[in-house]
């Protein structure tokens, strides 16, 4: 595993600390790790969002929606 060297504020490395000492994680490097996975989750998220957002503007204008002929179109299935 590679090692990495960071500079927190005095505030955020307590902040830290407290976190690993929490018991929910062995070790700073624990929590940082998890606050990193969380991170790459949470922009694939925004990623896959945004592609159905792009894939819905290339899909043309919006047309009305007539919910009584949907309804009726539903029904006679």
């Amino acid at each position: 595993m590679a090692t990495m060297n960071i500079s927190l504020p005095e505030q955020m490395k307590a902040f830290a600390e407290a976190q690993a000492a929490g018991g929910r994680y062995a070790n700073v490097s624990d929590y940082m790790r998890d606050l990193i996975r969380r991170d790459q989750a949470r922009q694939e998220a925004v990623a896959g969002i945004q592609r159905l957002v792009d894939d819905g503007l290339a899909s043309g204008p919006a047309v009305p929606f007539d919910m009584r002929t949907f309804l009726a179109e539903r029904e006679s299935r």
